[in-house]
């Protein structure tokens, strides 16, 4: 049975292997096609590992999309935890670094150096604030460690980071006491079809002449009728949209990080009731994340660094505060994982 029976208001978001849709739960074996975005929670608590959670790490599966799988943040044991998933390190083929606290980064050495013996051939590309260089290559350099495969670091600015021809990332500077970021994965829209049955109809067969309209263009064909590719192509399909905040207090910045997203990841490290304790140690609260997604009509937010002293059901006390606001909001736990559906 799905874990969470009312997942999705207006989007297609997935748990497990059922489909939830305005209350309506489908076998993932029923559903028809659709690329798929999968999130996996691997660590949701804050600071150090506790009994019911690791430290901070969450993967981005687009095996539909590239056959990869980008990683943000790499907290301690990441690893360990990717033991208990089908994620394949050497499929990871991008690492999103939030910032340079250690319960976001001790992980990424060792990870790295396992994707050696894991078959990991491919360039690795690590995006993170200015250090994160220094850092893993100064633990290979005292450790000895040498990898089989190519990494490129980016030390990144607020801006876009990465585009190609259907993902863009945009980093957003947060306000953390460090340097911190929050990233916008951003899907490309996916052009229509072209409707090829209404062209047969019109006796214009497969050719050449298929990918002019597919383009949008006008042809004139050999009779002199007159064509336009707009009207024999279906309207496009909204690319999805994934904001994952790192730590912050809460500014006008993690506003800005949600606008126009479907799904936010942010950090909630606090209950409502230790808002100035959030905010001398630059962490957000479980009512100040809610107002955001509530003000910025995303359609699913999840809560994740949660402090250990909400362990448990405790953690309920988190959703309750979130949910009073914005409705569509989800604790994350270790290796929840979320498919992101086209709709």
């Amino acid at each position: 049975m799905c874990k969470f029976p009312n997942l999705c208001i207006n989007h297609s978001l997935k748990c497990w292997h059922f489909q939830v849709t305005n209350g309506t739960v489908t076998s993932r074996n029923e559903i028809d096609g659709g690329m798929i975005v999968k999130l996996v929670f691997l660590g949701t608590g804050a600071g150090m590992p506790s009994k019911g959670r690791n430290v901070t790490s969450i993967a981005l599966q687009l095996l539909e999309e590239r056959g990869t799988t980008w990683l943000f943040d790499c907290g301690e044991a990441t690893q360990h935890q990717i033991l208990h998933t089908n994620i394949r390190p050497r499929r990871i083929e991008k690492i999103f670094i939030t910032h340079l606290h250690g319960d976001h980064i001790f992980g990424l050495p060792g990870l790295l150096s396992s994707r050696t013996f894991l078959g990991g051939e491919d360039l690795l590309t690590i995006y993170g604030p200015k250090g994160i260089k220094e850092y893993v290559e100064t633990s290979f350099r005292i450790s000895g460690t040498y990898l089989k495969y190519p990494i490129q670091f980016k030390e990144i600015i607020e801006g876009i980071i990465f585009e190609d021809d259907t993902f863009l990332v945009n980093a957003i500077e947060l306000e953390h006491g460090v340097q911190s970021f929050g990233y916008q994965i951003i899907e490309k829209d996916l052009p229509g079809e072209l409707n090829v049955s209404a062209l047969k109809e019109q006796g214009v067969q497969p050719g050449p002449i298929y990918k002019l309209l597919k383009e949008g263009r006008t042809v004139t064909l050999e009779d002199g009728r007159v064509l336009s590719g707009n009207d024999f192509i279906s309207t496009s399909k909204k690319g999805r949209k994934v904001a994952i905040a790192g730590d912050t207090r809460m500014t006008g910045k993690s506003q800005l990080l949600a606008k126009g997203m479907d799904v936010v990841v942010h950090e909630s490290t606090f209950a409502d009731e230790e808002t100035k304790h959030a905010f001398d140690y630059f962490h957000s609260t479980s009512t100040q994340v809610a107002t955001v997604a509530k003000e910025e009509h995303i359609h699913t937010l999840f809560l994740t660094h949660i402090s250990a002293r909400y362990q448990g059901e405790l953690s309920n006390t988190l959703l309750n505060e979130a949910r009073s606001i914005f409705e569509n909001t989800f604790i994350a736990n270790d290796f929840d994982e979320f498919d992101i559906s086209r709709v």
